[in-house]
């Protein structure tokens, strides 16, 4: 497996930065690294000059379909997760999923692992969520060979959104405000964790399947926030304030910022009180769980990575 070329699209955000450090340390070489954002794949480059960067946008047709060759594994990561507008997921969940699926066909790739997400199974009901159950329906319905992985969510080295975009603003503010009461459950995944699970999958090849990755430990969101701003040293004062200050405070906000962090609709899945189903996925993969707190230290205090920041 290891002299296989592994094409990865959506390959300079969360996952895929982190997925690129493990492939190398495992011993894969042949590595050919999709994305359409310049800042983050300059990071790619500058951290990994000896595998393939393309700055390339997978939902138009290019030259990054060349690099597609016979009995490839593909791992796709790309995805719109958070804007204003409605075209934007549609175009980076649907369509780049419809033409990168058609270039594995073209090609003959001889698997596909397809990173789903956990909202699939969610009561929300909002672009990103309706968008990649679409997505992967796609994967599904396209008769490659694949199986598909759904996350909760993730945090790690590079996380440009959700708990590294907390951590970096509680550093700049006073007051860090959280909406309610904060207990808010949620089942957060290590993605260094989810990372090694790819590479099982990459190796095993189950057919077919789906798997529901969800974290192991359930944390309150507040609990999330005191333990962030414990690692990162941080004198920011917890105020809780009432939601509905909280959503007109994102709304105001999304009024100046093109692609907000945090929008209303994140918010409003975050007190959707799901639960997911934590299946063994330590003993179906062989991977061995990172405890939350020893996940948060590794993700605020590397010496190294911990240091990366990715653009929005």
């Amino acid at each position: 497996m290891r002299s296989k070329r592994i094409i990865i699209p959506g390959a300079a955000g969360l996952v895929g930065q982190n997925l690129v450090l493990l492939l190398k340390d495992k011993g894969y070489h042949d590595i050919v690294a999709i994305d359409k954002h310049p800042e983050n794949t300059a990071v790619l480059r500058a951290l990994h000059p000896d595998i393939c960067v393309l700055d390339a946008d997978v939902s138009k047709e290019g030259d990054w379909q060349n690099n597609f060759k016979t009995g490839d594994v593909i791992i796709m990561l790309q995805a719109q997760i958070g804007s204003k507008a409605s075209d934007d997921f549609v175009r980076n969940n649907i369509r780049s999923t419809e033409l990168v699926l058609d270039t594995a066909k073209d090609k003959h790739a001889e698997y596909i692992v397809h990173i789903s997400s956990s909202v699939v199974e969610s009561v929300a009901d909002d672009d990103y969520t309706n968008t990649k159950k679409k997505q992967e329906e796609l994967v599904v319905q396209s008769r490659l060979p694949h199986c598909v992985l759904r996350p909760t969510l993730m945090f790690g080295w590079f996380d440009r959104k959700h708990l590294g975009w907390l951590s970096r603003f509680m550093k700049k503010i006073p007051v860090f405000p959280i909406p309610g009461n904060g207990r808010y459950m949620r089942q957060p995944l290590y993605v260094r964790d989810f990372c090694n699970i790819i590479l099982s999958c990459i190796e095993k090849q189950p057919a077919g399947e789906v798997y529901d990755i969800t974290g192991k430990e359930q944390v309150d969101y507040v609990d999330i926030i005191r333990e962030i701003r414990r690692s990162v040293k941080a004198k920011t004062f917890i105020l809780h304030i009432p939601y509905s200050l909280f959503w007109l405070l994102l709304k105001i906000y999304a009024i100046f910022d093109r692609d907000p962090p945090f929008t209303t609709d994140q918010l409003k899945a975050l007190l959707g009180a799901d639960e997911f189903d934590v299946i063994a996925w330590d003993e179906i993969f062989n991977v061995t769980p990172t405890p939350f707190t020893d996940a948060i230290r590794e993700t605020f205090q590397d010496p190294v990575y911990s240091q990366y920041s990715l653009k929005f």
